[in-house]
């Protein structure tokens, strides 16, 4: 029997599981059987929570079984399932009678055709059914009468009984918006006023989890407050982080230092915390922490700091800073989720506040997305950007990273480093290294009036993707169901996580828990040392960050005030914003095992390599680190024995000896006997040791061989194949690699595979003589060919502001820049458009005093080519070197300088490749001076590195543009930095948008009169899985132009030729739930 999906009942009144009893009552319990792609049960689910009753969900008609439905109380059909079977319709008949109810809405009779004790509303035997007709449309649903109508009809048909019971639950009715008269979920309502605060005892009644689940309260004010962050230690001691600063008070401006790190320690043995110890005081805005070499990370923008106690008192007396840099000017945007990862680094991501400073001794800048280092703090890499604003970050038992961004974006698979995507691949649809793959839109909240800023009903500040990695809740959570945080919205979202093809995908699994108490706010939900579930409670009236804009999100319907002044953090100023709460609970399966307390010590090697067996991850992941910081080499042999035990556990996992694996790589052991037992793990009936092992060979150069002869590239399990595409990518350039590479491209599979395909190039680009050579003498077929085009003619796309991680080789190829080249607003044009390498062997683009220079460096000689004529205010721009060494500049398609140079470049470009600005100062590719930030625009710059050919490479000038409109995001705030923009009928147009926003934005052009209609149009859409990969642009006639979805610090061209006809076009931003407020008018004239 599949798990059933769980949709907590809550509205303003109250919630709790089946076996709860409060004050001799409870609440009721029904199960919902519905359909895929309705909302319906969710809404019902808010006016029942109401008046008492629960509701579950599922879609799996088998679970209408004797066993199941005897945790509930009623059952309510609303699908259009097969008709029941014998033992279902006897479960159901018995069920009756036995004194529950049964509804059945409109489409459910089908089921019943066969059953005729079910065809009228009526009694049967002790029990109630009720039938109805209504509920066919959408519309219905959003009546207040026949939601009134439909509550009182299974409230009837519950029975008498256990109307008592809810009665007698005495449960609080903390109501603030006179929810019986709100019937439309998806609207906006006034917030009247201020919800007082609870006691942790009252709030879990307003506060639901699944059945057979319950909440258990650890610690809470005035012992903690504001938990922003949690971990636990080698003892299994819980270590928070408490944030009284956040979100505007500054050590900076304000001499603030207010926040802490706390050990919470349960030394009684009831379940709750008794023993509080301040580790670290002084802090502002500490965000998150992970332990690790004796002490603790701690990331407090614009440092990440090292705290550790060296006497035994647990306090630090060490705090040292291991880098600076990170952004601090909005606090919800800052790093966050330090986690120990499976490859013995610490992991990290961070929102759009990102990073400017220094690493590895080396200036580096980056924006939101995923980072890791090593523990010292040394070997800092960031591996891929995220789409917005970002704070959520998971691993499973087999080491797949997942992350989960604030807005419309709650779980993304980080599948590669964006090094591999940075070369464009001939015939493949685009890929991001951090991939959306969400299945849904709606989240499941229990308040009737959902206080969000944007992303009206889904996911705007989500935060978290830990992995329920334990034993103790039930088959269908194990590495499988992710736990996402939603604090606006009051809820733990339960994410499905599921295999596809070599990546993956999300369903809807509900919530874990929701409430209907305003307060409420879980920031992080993970699986802790006894196998519960651990959650941060925020619990604070206000969760919001943003400011409010008119059109978007009026304030009186956020927030009871109207006063929004922003302060330091850049969040809205109120004295609203509570400092004094804050709880942590542990969401506990009571039908699960109970895990016995254990502690491990650093030096007890046979208590660690005991430890690295225990089912739960937190536990194998500590006995890792413990075994790797203390370079225990004396646990090797018991290592191999755990490797070499071919059990797999009941989802086909060894978890196990996943870590011995990854110990293994930490302990430096790769001599030949190491080398013996993870190359025979290579054949393990694990595909997550068979993916470790893979990926343990990658950091020994000795491990090629061993991948390369155990055709473990052509492993049945697609992500294993994938880790091995990725691995290969990393070695040094082969000709044997090349040719499987070839061979492997012939593999339909891994073609049609948008990951396999993409991490396949990556490793032809780096084996590309091998793949070319081998692809020369055999047949390739379409996708090898595609492969082959995109080998022989190399386009990156250049970020602005941005080193690329990974440069291109350019030895041997003729070298094109390309790019859109603007004034910004009214200062002149000028600084360094890209460079890659030095004044020793490099090349660049840049403006000086009017004049556009490319410039070509070889052998410690300058060749340039450079300008004369004055430059337009709006250019496309071609800087390019040929195979003759010509240096040629083209402006609008006309050449407007040439140079030479002795010929292409015969060697690489060791320093690497820059965009925007000259982020390495000593390693400049001309005699200009410092940062030489541009202060133009620059759009669709792109490189082409070409393998010379005998045609011309000349590429025809691109035609002028009749007018230049820019436009753009004023940030944080969803609107258009313009209202009404004027072109004339038939006139070339060029919007230049640009993004300086935290979120993705779009622009779409209409056809008059059409803003309702689209703007409908996009409302609807946002429950289409695939509304992401069409760019959130609704398919409707009224749509004219479009952009793609523009992230954050990008600028795009929509270029279009004005309508002939004069008139009011508008034009808008479809992004979930932006359309309202985010939009203009484009008037043609004659």
């Amino acid at each position: 029997m599949n798990r059933l999906i769980v949709l907590m009942i809550t509205g303003a009144l109250c919630a709790f599981t089946f076996a709860a009893n409060y004050d001799g009552g409870r609440r009721a319990e029904v199960l919902f059987l519905g359909q895929k792609g309705t909302i319906h049960a969710t809404w019902l689910a808010t006016k029942l929570f109401k008046s008492g009753i629960n509701l579950t969900y599922t879609e799996n008609a088998a679970d209408l079984n004797a066993e199941n439905l005897s945790a509930y109380d009623g059952v309510i059909i609303n699908a259009s399932a097969p008709l029941l079977t014998p033992a279902r319709d006897a479960a159901l008949k018995q069920f009756v009678a036995s004194g529950k109810g049964l509804v059945i809405l409109n489409k459910g009779a089908a089921m019943f055709k066969n059953a005729p004790w079910a065809a009228r509303s009526g009694t049967e035997g002790k029990g109630r059914i009720f039938y109805t007709k209504e509920g066919t449309k959408d519309e219905e649903w959003k009546q207040l009468l026949f939601l009134d109508k439909m509550k009182d009809s299974i409230s009837w048909a519950l029975g008498e009984n256990v109307r008592q019971q809810i009665i007698a639950a005495n449960i609080p009715d903390v109501d603030i918006y006179n929810s019986d008269t709100i019937a439309d979920y998806t609207k906006r309502y006034l917030v009247p006023k201020m919800q007082e605060a609870l006691s942790p005892e009252q709030s879990n009644k307003l506060t639901q989890v699944p059945v057979d689940f319950e909440i258990k309260l650890f610690a809470a004010e005035p012992d903690i407050t504001k938990p922003i962050a949690m971990t636990w230690d080698e003892r299994g001691r819980l270590w928070i982080v408490e944030s009284v600063d956040y979100p505007n008070a500054f050590t900076e401006i304000d001499s603030a230092a207010n926040d802490r790190i706390k050990i919470c320690e349960d030394t009684d043995g009831d379940g709750k915390a008794d023993k509080f110890t301040i580790f670290a005081d002084s802090l502002n805005i500490p965000t998150s922490i992970v332990l690790t070499n004796g002490g603790a990370i701690v990331s407090m923008a614009p440092n990440f700091l090292f705290l550790k106690d060296t006497n035994g008192d647990d306090k630090a007396d060490v705090r040292e800073v291991l880098f600076t840099g990170w952004g601090k000017q909005d606090t919800h945007a800052g790093p966050s989720n330090l986690i120990y990862g499976f490859n013995n680094r610490i992991w990290g991501v961070v929102g759009f506040s990102g990073f400017d400073g220094t690493m590895n001794g080396k200036p580096l800048r980056f924006p939101m997305g995923v980072y890791n280092f090593k523990p010292n703090g040394e070997d800092f890499n960031f591996l891929a950007k995220t789409s917005n604003n970002t704070w959520g970050l998971g691993f499973t038992e087999d080491n797949h990273v997942f992350i989960s961004t604030a807005n419309n974006t709650h779980s993304a698979y980080y599948s590669m480093p964006a090094g591999f995507l940075q070369r464009t691949l001939s015939g493949a649809q685009p890929l991001d290294a951090v991939q959306k793959i969400d299945g849904h839109y709606d989240v499941h909240a229990m308040t009737p009036n959902l206080r969000q800023v944007d992303v009206m009903g889904g996911f705007t500040s989500a935060t978290g993707h830990h992995f329920y990695t334990a034993r103790n809740f039930p088959k269908s959570y194990w590495n499988r169901i992710a736990f996402i945080n939603e604090p606006t919205v009051r809820l733990v979202h339960e994410a499905v996580i599921e295999p596809d093809g070599a990546g993956f995908k999300e369903k809807d699994g509900w919530n874990l828990m929701a409430s209907s108490d305003e307060w409420f706010g879980p920031v992080q939900a993970q699986t802790g040392p006894d196998g519960a579930v651990w959650v941060a409670d925020w619990y604070n009236f206000i969760i919001q960050h943003n400011v409010f804009v008119k059109e978007q999100a009026p304030r009186e319907m956020v927030l009871p005030f109207t006063e929004q002044p922003h302060g330091k953090g850049n969040a809205f100023e109120s004295k609203l914003r509570d400092v004094a709460h804050g709880r942590i609970y542990r969401v506990v399966y009571k039908k699960g095992k109970t895990s016995a307390p254990m502690q491990l010590k650093a030096g007890d090697v046979p208590g660690l390599t005991a430890a690295l067996k225990n089912d739960n991850m937190f536990w194998r992941m500590t006995a890792q680190r413990l075994l790797v910081e203390g370079q225990h080499k004396e646990a090797i042999p018991a290592l191999y024995k755990i490797i070499q035990d071919v059990k797999v556990d009941e989802i086909g996992l060894n978890g196990p000896a996943v870590h011995a694996l990854w110990t293994l790589q930490g302990l430096g052991a790769y001599d030949a006997a190491s080398m013996a037992v993870i190359t025979r793990a290579l054949k393990h009936p694990a595909a997550g040791v068979r993916k470790a092992a893979v990926e343990v060979l990658k950091e020994e150069k000795k491990g090629l061989a061993a991948i390369l002869q155990s055709n473990i590239i052509n492993d049945r399990n697609l992500q294993v194949r994938l880790a091995v595409l990725k691995s290969l990518a990393d070695y040094p350039a082969s000709k044997e690699t090349g040719a499987l590479l070839f061979k492997a491209a012939l593999n339909a599979q891994n073609a049609k595979d948008p990951w396999l395909s993409r991490a396949l190039f990556a490793a032809a680009v780096t084996h590309e003589d091998g793949f070319l050579a081998a692809a020369a003498t055999g047949a390739p077929n379409a996708f090898a060919k595609n492969v082959i085009k995109s080998l022989e003619q190399t386009v990156y796309s250049l970020d602005p502001r941005a080193i690329m991680q990974n440069p291109p080789d350019i030895t041997g190829k003729e070298i094109i820049i390309k790019g859109t080249v603007g004034k910004r607003r009214e200062r002149p044009v000028e600084g360094l458009i890209m460079a890659h390498g030095n004044q020793q062997n490099g090349y660049g683009l840049y403006i000086r005093e009017g004049k556009l220079v490319m410039v070509v460096n070889q052998q410690g000689k300058s060749y340039q080519a450079v300008t004369t004529d004055t430059l337009p205010e709006k250019m496309e721009v071609e800087a390019k070197l040929l195979k003759t060494g010509d240096i040629r500049i083209l402006v609008d398609g006309k050449e407007a300088a040439k140079g030479k140079a002795p010929g292409l470049f015969t060697a690489p470009a060791t320093v690497v490749l820059r965009a925007g600005e000259e982020q390495l100062p000593d390693q400049k590719v001309a005699d200009y001076k410092g940062r030489f930030n541009f202060t133009g625009q620059l759009q669709n710059a792109t490189l082409q590195l070409d393998r010379p050919v005998k045609k011309s490479t000349l590429a025809p000038g691109a035609e002028t543009p009749g007018i230049v409109i820019d436009l753009k995001v004023v940030k944080d705030i969803m609107q258009y930095d313009k209202k009404r923009i004027t072109v004339k009928a038939g006139q070339k147009v060029t919007i230049r948008l640009e993004n300086p926003d935290g979120m993705q934005h779009n622009l779409l052009i209409l056809k008059p009169g059409t803003l309702p209609k689209v703007g409908a149009a996009a409302d609807a859409m946002v429950r289409d899985p695939q509304a992401s990969k069409m760019q959130y642009v609704p398919k409707v006639p009224e749509v004219l132009w479009a952009t793609k979805l523009v992230s954050p610090g990008e600028t795009v061209s929509l270029r279009f030729t004005a309508p002939s006809r004069a008139g009011e076009y508008p034009f808008v931003c479809t992004f979930p739930g932006h359309w309202r407020g985010m939009n203009g008018i484009m008037q043609v004239i004659n």
